[in-house]
């Protein structure tokens, strides 16, 4: 019987809350995975992860930019969040450099995200325009 992903969440989410994420259960999480056939959930089963440390008051922000980001950016960005959420207990803007960005920020949270990147813009003119290239 395939064990729920939401379950899988669960167990990964208190598990790192607890002890702090380690490369060792990163591990055993990704060859759970790859043993049961299940690699295309990693994304959705993050998503779940990113909820329920939400539901304990931990927020984690995914914020993917060109550049590295300043710290008051940082702040900025944790700030915005806490608005949203403000029984978090503790914000962390995790960067991801990409350069595909071009330049602005992409923000994802576990069930939102907002996308003020220089590529975003223009992905949408492309598509205004009708333009395929």
């Amino acid at each position: 019987m395939k064990t729920p992903r939401i379950r899988i969440a669960r167990t990964i989410a208190s598990q790192t809350l607890k002890r702090g994420s380690s490369k060792t259960y990163a591990r055993e999480v990704a060859a759970y995975l790859l043993s049961e056939g299940r690699v295309d959930e990693l994304d959705s089963l993050l998503r779940d992860v990113q909820a329920d440390w939400a539901a304990q008051g931990y927020v984690e922000v995914l914020a993917r930019s060109a550049h590295p980001l300043s710290d008051a950016v940082k702040d900025d960005v944790a700030a915005r969040v806490r608005s949203l959420y403000p029984e978090a207990a503790r914000v962390v803007v995790t960067e991801v450099l990409d350069p595909l960005v071009v330049g602005g920020v992409a923000i994802r949270l576990a069930e939102q995200q907002l996308d003020l990147s220089v590529q975003a813009k223009l992905n949408k003119f492309k598509q205004l325009t009708g333009s395929k290239s």
